[in-house]
């Protein structure tokens, strides 16, 4: 997310017109941050597969070391994105105005979604990730090559949280720290909604999200988020594997 954001930045300083250099951003940010991604899967992940704990121990290491990378490479104060003008302003849906900028991200996570969604329906290649996590083993035995999908899935996840960042950057400025706001409430969506289900992310990101802003129309937003963590828990203990699961063919 962080090096989305900052490549709107770096993209907006090169070209002068803002509302070509956000939609610039978009592909550009994708490439930058899958190869990141892949970058991250070759070198380290890929050798604690079966370590969730290093997994968890050296990810949290790497993203201190790419804070302070930006830090060295942009400065610690934050950076403004200018919004482009035709995103500037309300739209009024129904009776009620709704920011520009925010009915882009919002139609730009929904693209995002829908595009996710072809890949692994329509294509060759999603329909190899998805063989590989019903089943790896057997994926291997019909001749696909489990190693290479695994680099595409983080090229593809990581491309996808990038242009994650070049939105929010229509949301306020831009820092080091950017994406660690979005780990603890990306985590819950993902675990709500099932894992490696596009279609429980979706449901429960629309879910959570309505039911934060709930909890703070009535409340402030810490209790809100404790409430909301709350309800998770409890939703969890009634449905431990979310939403939706995963069909495998494993006979263990």
């Amino acid at each position: 997310i962080m090096a989305g954001a900052y490549t709107a930045y770096v993209v907006q300083q090169a070209v002068s017109a803002p509302g070509v250099s956000l939609l610039i951003s978009i592909p550009i940010g994708f490439v930058i941050g899958g190869l990141m991604g892949l970058i991250l899967e070759v070198t380290l992940i890929s050798r604690l597969y079966h370590r969730p704990l290093d997994t968890l121990l050296v990810t949290f290491g790497v993203s201190l070391i790419l804070q302070q990378a930006a830090r060295d490479i942009f400065g610690a104060p934050a950076k403004q994105v200018v919004a482009p003008q035709w995103l500037s302003g309300v739209i009024t849906i129904a009776g009620v105005d709704v920011p520009k900028a925010r009915l882009f991200i919002f139609v730009l996570s929904i693209g995002a979604v829908l595009a996710v969604s072809a890949v692994l329906k329509l294509t060759p290649l999603g329909r190899r990730i998805r063989a590989t996590v019903q089943n790896r083993d057997l994926a291997e035995t019909i001749g696909i090559r489990t190693r290479s999908i695994d680099r595409c899935t983080f090229f593809i996840g990581s491309g996808i949280a990038a242009i994650a960042g070049v939105g929010l950057t229509l949301l306020g400025s831009t820092g080091p720290t950017l994406g660690t706001t979005y780990i603890v409430d990306a985590f819950l969506v993902v675990v709500a909604g099932g894992i490696g289900q596009v279609k429980g992310t979706v449901i429960a990101a629309f879910g959570l999200g309505l039911l934060q802003a709930a909890f703070e129309y009535s409340t402030t937003a810490s209790i809100a988020k404790m409430l909301l963590l709350l309800a998770i828990v409890l939703f969890l203990q009634v449905r431990p594997q979310g939403l939706f699961t995963v069909r495998s063919r494993s006979l263990a």
